[in-house]
């Protein structure tokens, strides 16, 4: 994925599937000069991670 897809991700209302090494996630920031994002897994767990933006896959 690249940095404009995150942004429009993050300004989207719809619910796009985003994973992270094949696990479900949602995105919530985007560190656009460290081509890094801040995600969380989908779920009950709120543990945020910083990932590359390269390795965010969107589902169809």
């Amino acid at each position: 994925m690249d940095a404009n897809r995150v942004k429009q991700i993050l300004a989207s209302s719809a619910d796009i599937n985003v994973t992270y090494q094949g696990v479900s996630v949602w995105i919530d920031e985007l560190l656009e000069n460290e081509n890094l994002a801040t995600v969380h897994l989908r779920g009950p767990l709120e543990e945020r991670s910083q990932v590359a933006i390269e390795d965010l896959q969107e589902e169809s």
